[in-house]
């Protein structure tokens, strides 16, 4: 911005050169019979200037748009990160993804284009219209009287504009949101015939789509004819007055001409902004859904580092009780858990109960309504998420995999693990058949889903972290695979806190904790293996 004023102020400066230079040079030729030699000179000075202005200003631009791109999209992702899992899972992934390119792409026309010439906006006119004052005061008037119409008109237009640009955005939205789930449902679609049945609803959300843009670009050109008509009228006023008074002999040529070569000038600035306002409404537009994100506000961390060693430290959950914003129900209410060192426990319970929660919780992806998860005789919310989620290895109920080899993912969870710790976590999940350079594909689509859920659990177990939380760790296994799991569990001597619904998994823990307890179903059983 600093940058842009110092060029404005140089442009309007030019500007006003320009035309006294213009104004002499021909008063010279009609009147004085004189050459146009020095002054032509002068003037291609001026021109080179003003090209090399126009040269600085864009660079300055698009630095300026690059540095703001990149900073708002490295704020986005680290923000998102910290709201956590619970906060993600109630955003389009799609959408977010889309915000975060072609939404922020959308900010170039505003910090190249319109925030430039803005800064001439509020130069240029001020600069033009006090010099014409020096010599012609009723032209003067005339441009200040008429100057402030054009901003009345680009507020009334841009104030439809705005709305158009957010359902345009909103619709490009729905349409990354749509496609992306199609794609991702493909092969479901192909499975049962359905493929081309999407053809119609895709085409639906284009459609409406191509119509928002049809609408802003409709608009857009309404609104610069009618700024141009504005301005048109404006000059031809100014060089009626001038015309009317020059051949009276109430004004001489030079200042005639000066007033007429500078009145364009100190319309054409506010004209551009108008026609640069359309061109970047869409990333303000933009830009309104990345504060959103960004003024989104944290939970609430602490930030002692001395987390106690789970190892040797029992976990409590007292009353713990979780409520998601889009539930009227809690997720979870007033659950207790003991959780010893070395100890293995299931938590079971219908589909629902608050399974999931209880390790969200724990992980702290979630905040309590109520309650509290204590380590040491310290609430977990004491400790900066870092450090306490060290102490923890997850898998998820849809563990993510993203494109590389099995030892890429893996090493995930442990970047210095060696092959042989690679090797070791894999036949501890049950697959030691599976090559650790074998591609997974995007989202580890070349793996089936049980293989996808042993590569997830291999990278947990390569880790040094002193407990584990599984969520549902051998769905998709045969029972070969599942016993070698649960025989590897039992023997790594962590403390494990899994999901489980299996009744192999169930036998194997050290004790079945009910979530969501019906009056037919004890809180806590404990199973003799």
């Amino acid at each position: 911005m600093a940058g842009s004023v110092v060029i404005g102020v140089l442009t309007g400066l030019l500007i006003i050169v320009q035309a006294v230079l213009l104004a002499r040079g021909i008063t010279d030729v009609v009147l004085r019979d004189k050459g146009v030699g020095q002054v032509a000179w002068l003037l291609a000075g001026v021109l080179l200037a003003r090209a090399a202005l126009v040269w600085l200003q864009e660079v300055v631009a698009q630095r300026a748009a690059a540095a703001v791109k990149s900073t708002l999209r490295r704020q986005v992702l680290e923000h998102s990160l910290k709201l956590g899992p619970a906060w993600l899972s109630g955003e389009r992934s799609s959408a977010l993804t889309t915000l975060l390119t072609k939404g922020l792409d959308d900010l170039d026309p505003y910090f190249a284009r319109y925030l430039p010439q803005l800064v001439l906006a509020a130069t240029v006119p001020a600069g033009v219209v006090g010099w014409m004052a020096t010599g012609d005061l009723l032209a003067a008037g005339t441009v200040a009287v008429t100057l402030p119409l054009i901003p009345v008109f680009m507020a009334l237009v841009g104030w439809a504009t705005e709305a158009h640009s957010r359902r345009r955005q909103h619709a490009l939205a729905v349409l990354a949101h749509h496609f992306s789930d199609v794609v991702a449902g493909m092969p479901t679609l192909k499975l049962f015939g359905r493929a081309k049945g999407q053809v119609g609803a895709v085409r639906q959300v284009t459609d409406r789509h191509r119509v928002a843009s049809m609408k802003s670009l409709r608009l857009a050109f309404l609104s610069s004819f009618v700024l141009e008509l504005l301005a048109s009228i404006s000059v031809a006023l100014v060089a009626v007055g001038v015309g009317l008074r020059l051949i009276d002999g109430k004004l001489g040529l030079e200042t005639a001409l000066l007033v007429l070569i500078l009145a364009p000038e100190a319309y054409l600035p506010l004209r551009q902004v108008g026609a640069h306002f359309h061109a970047s409404a869409d990333g303000v537009a933009a830009s309104e859904e990345v504060f959103r994100v960004l003024e989104t506000p944290l939970p609430e961390r602490g930030e002692r580092t001395d987390v106690p060693d789970l190892r040797v430290t029992p976990l409590h959950l007292h009353d713990v009780t979780v409520r998601y914003p889009d539930r009227d129900e809690p997720a979870l209410e007033g659950f207790d858990l003991d959780l010893w060192p070395g100890e293995v426990v299931a938590l079971a319970g219908p589909s629902g109960a608050g399974k999931s929660t209880v390790l969200a919780a724990v992980l702290g992806f979630v905040v309590p309504e109520r309650g509290v998860v204590v380590a040491g005789a310290s609430a977990a919310d004491e400790f900066t998420p870092e450090q306490w989620r060290a102490q923890f290895a997850w898998v998820p109920q849809r563990p993510g995999l993203r494109t590389g080899t099995i030892a890429d993912n893996i090493r995930l969870a442990k970047p210095n693990a060696t092959d042989d710790q690679v090797l070791r976590a894999l036949t501890e999940a049950g697959a030691p058949e599976l090559d650790p350079d074998q591609p997974v594909g995007e989202g580890g689509r070349l793996l089936s889903g049980g293989q996808q859920r042993r590569v997830a659990l291999a990278r947990a177990l390569v880790t040094d972290a002193p407990v584990l939380l599984l969520d549902e760790p051998t769905a998709g296994l045969d029972a070969e695979a599942e016993a070698a799991v649960v025989r590897h569990l039992r023997a790594s001597g962590r403390t494990v806190l899994l999901v489980a619904h299996r009744p192999a998994l169930l036998a194997a823990a050290d004790r079945v904790v009910t979530v969501g307890a019906t009056e037919d179903l004890s809180t806590e059983s404990v199973l003799v293996r």
